[in-house]
């Protein structure tokens, strides 16, 4: 959430920020609202501390008259009606603080300078790893090869749950377990993460921390179960993230990186009849998430190093992939900067999106209450987080099936995941 004294400090700066973001005509709207409630609310706080100050003064004054044996009628009148002005004041305060925090929650993050402007046609490749293959035959899609395997069974996920839902079967379970494994044990091997095992289901405390509440539900993207004040969660970013809310960090233990798994629940109620086929598009997806926490001077350099860590499992995959720089109105609501990484799938002819990899700078610690202590007796300042995928795996599952692809149908696997797997290639 933006810091209400940088917007009042810097508002055509905020303005300018927000003029590349997805609804900026809303967000312009909701600045000009939240500056003019900020006048009222100064207005306000200083009315009511000038009444608690005549409050006080009346009430020496009440008890001067008492000990004198004085009449006290008039002071304690004006002491009744300057009680009530108060209490009117308070609920004008609280009415528009109301308003004020309900604009605030749902302003995004203000994009990095270095962020191109524009929407998604704005997208920069800053570099790409690999070659898309060209086999002399051609490359079938995964919805077509991976049942024929027995590796996924599109019929027998909709018949238990319905469209956007998957079941592995087989190999292509084995697979799938093979992926977070090995992807597990490469961050906290190889990259130095500490490996955490989050609950599945998470608070609304939890949503609004890392911004998906209140934007996320509204969209109507999230499984919510109402009836417990819970939500399947959308991303292991949810509750990893939200391990320290409302904590106060000593500064050497920064910084802090977590690897998790969790199934990732998402309704992504606007893109349906989008991109639906086989694994391109569903409810229900498992994601091995990294999550950083770390010192605002640190975290520009963070983010480079974490989308490197989610590169290193494509490379190990021999996945051909793009990284691509989001412009601002293609920028996830909590993110200032963010990399996407695609992964070229031939059976279908297109790039996959397989990571976001983003520095969400100190806004999502504002909403959480997230701070360090630099060093022992300083002020405590908000922290930055960051996050990844590390990586998704519907998408680098069916990367996997097209590229590993070969003449007779068979798919080879690759050679990182042959000992979780116990197989070299899928064949019938």
């Amino acid at each position: 959430m933006l810091d209400i004294r940088w917007i009042r400090q810097n508002p055509d700066e905020v303005r300018a920020a927000l003029a590349g973001r997805s609804g900026a005509q809303a967000h312009d709207e909701a600045i000009t609202r939240i500056l003019e409630i900020d006048v009222e609310r100064r207005a306000l706080i200083a009315e009511g501390d000038g009444l608690r100050a005549r409050r006080n003064e009346v009430s020496r004054a009440v008890g001067v008259a008492r000990k004198e044996g004085r009449s006290s009628d008039e002071a304690i009148e004006e002491m009744r009606v300057v009680n009530s002005q108060i209490g009117e004041v308070d609920d004008q305060l609280r009415e528009i603080e109301t308003e004020s925090d309900g604009l605030l929650q749902r302003i995004p993050n203000l994009p990095d300078p270095s962020v191109p402007v524009g929407g998604e046609e704005s997208n920069t490749v800053v570099r790409s790893w690999g070659e898309p293959r060209q086999p002399d035959f051609e490359v079938r899609p995964h919805w077509e090869v991976g049942p024929e395997l027995g590796l996924i069974d599109l019929p027998m996920g909709a018949k238990v749950a319905g469209s956007g839902f998957v079941a592995f079967r087989g190999p292509g379970a084995r697979l799938r377990r093979a992926l977070i494994d090995w992807m597990i044990d490469l961050h906290v091997e190889e990259h130095g993460y500490t490996e955490v095992s989050p609950p599945f289901m998470v608070n609304q405390d939890a949503m609004f921390g890392t911004g998906q509440y209140p934007k996320f539900v509204e969209d109507g993207d999230a499984y919510e179960l109402s009836r417990d004040g819970l939500f399947m969660v959308p991303t292991a970013e949810v509750p990893v993230t939200n391990f320290h809310r409302d904590e106060l960090l000593e500064g050497a233990r920064l910084p802090i990186s977590y690897v998790a798994y969790s199934p990732c629940f998402r309704r992504e109620a606007g893109a349906a009849g989008k991109d639906t086929r086989g694994l391109l598009r569903v409810h229900q997806f498992d994601k091995v998430e990294l999550v950083r926490f770390e010192r605002p001077s640190d975290s520009g350099a963070a983010l480079e190093k974490l989308t490197g860590h989610a590169e290193r499992v494509l490379q190990l995959l021999g996945l051909p992939y793009r990284v691509l720089l989001l412009a601002s109105g293609d920028t996830g609501f909590s993110s200032r900067k963010t990399y996407d990484l695609e992964v070229w799938a031939p059976g279908v002819g297109r790039w996959l999106e397989v990571s976001s990899s983003s520095n969400c700078g100190d806004f999502q610690a504002r909403r959480a209450g997230i701070r360090f202590r630099a060093a022992p007796g300083e002020k405590p300042e908000f922290l930055h987080t960051l996050n990844a995928s590390g990586v998704a795996l519907p998408r680098t599952i069916v990367a996997i099936i097209e590229n590993g692809q070969q003449a007779d149908g068979s798919v080879v696997v690759p050679e990182v995941l042959r000992p979780y797997v116990g197989t070299d290639i899928f064949q019938r």
